[in-house]
């Protein structure tokens, strides 16, 4: 009995060490976010954040437009963080406000002004996150789509 447990136990370790091994290759590769009108959508994440396009695929119901940070247009290309994808969606009407696209922020006053400048919106102004010196905002992109703004002491 004690040798079953022994043989038990041992593959039980060597099965986590396998999982916790396949799990360390998964990384972001990009955050979706949809709307009936994908262009005009990218144009108001280019206004608010200084992105660029920087892929486009055609789709049937409307392009799948990939945005990214950068000085330029050549420098958004060559960053190597993951994008924001915009792909088309029937509704803008949407159900869930929990997905959304989470976005560190240098300046909450000043992107705010930007998000609201672009077309966007807040669901309230941003708090502090506890005694953390944290700030947290909801935004609200023109067509629903929720960002979490996320300012750091």
């Amino acid at each position: 009995m004690k040798r079953i447990y022994t043989t038990v136990m041992a593959v039980t370790a060597v099965l986590l060490l396998l999982a916790s091994a396949a799990h360390a290759q998964v990384k972001l590769n990009s955050v979706r976010v949809g709307a009936q009108d994908s262009v005009a959508l990218a144009k108001f994440y280019e206004a608010a954040f200084g992105m660029f396009e920087v892929n486009r695929i055609n789709a049937p119901g409307g392009p799948e437009i990939f945005v990214n940070f950068g000085a330029t247009a050549d420098a958004a290309k060559a960053n190597k963080s993951e994008p924001i994808v915009i792909m088309h969606r029937d509704s803008d009407d949407l159900k869930d406000p929990v997905p959304h696209v989470i976005l560190d922020v240098k300046d909450m006053a000043a992107t705010v002004a930007a998000i609201k400048a672009a077309g966007g919106s807040m669901a309230g102004d941003p708090r502090a996150f506890g005694n953390s010196g944290i700030l947290i905002g909801i935004a609200i992109d023109p067509v629903g789509n929720r960002l979490e703004l996320i300012q750091r002491p």
